[in-house]
């Protein structure tokens, strides 16, 4: 298989950043935004776009809140796949999470997936989150206030998995 390449997001990624927000079945589990909205979080130093390729083609995309912050703590605010189930979400974490803590001082990544999503949260936990627990009715999405379950990777959580890549579980 190719390697995954991970680029930074701009402004020509919007129409695949907003077509995969918008695949079906994604309704239920992927916010979406209008591209006004992306394009104002692309001009802000806070936000990051990170683009996953294979052979130039892109197959997903993150959305980072607080990117490289003085409280080095940074937030995945939206992560999607553009075909889900075809193995290119394990190493797109991967390279998001060297990216993170390669490139900024976070001492902390966090994200929220709504509980049902049990799909996300087996590719989160072989990526090395841990789960903290539900926030209730913490996401207003589409009208409805929805629970989240929170998990999280910590810099010495990281260190430890590229020291010892094989404790990484297999997904």
């Amino acid at each position: 298989m190719t390697a995954l390449d991970l680029v930074r997001g701009g402004l020509a990624d919007i129409p695949f950043i907003m077509a995969t927000e918008r695949r079906p079945g994604f309704e239920a589990l992927v916010g979406r935004w209008e591209e006004a909205q992306h394009r104002a979080a692309m001009a802000e130093a806070r936000y990051a776009y990170f683009i996953g390729q294979l052979d130039g083609a892109p197959v997903g995309f993150a959305l980072l809140r607080d990117w490289d912050s003085p409280e080095q703590v940074t937030l995945i605010k939206r992560i999607a796949m553009a075909e889900p189930g075809r193995g290119h979400g394990k190493a797109f974490l991967a390279a998001l999470l060297d990216r993170v803590f390669g490139e900024t001082q976070a001492f902390r990544l966090s994200l929220g997936h709504f509980p049902e999503n049990t799909r996300a949260h087996r590719a989160y936990e072989a990526a090395g989150f841990q789960t903290e627990g539900i926030t209730r009715g913490s996401a207003f999405f589409h009208g409805d206030h929805r629970d989240e379950t929170i998990m999280a990777i910590l810099r010495p959580d990281w260190e430890g998995l590229r020291a010892h890549p094989s404790t990484r579980a297999a997904s």
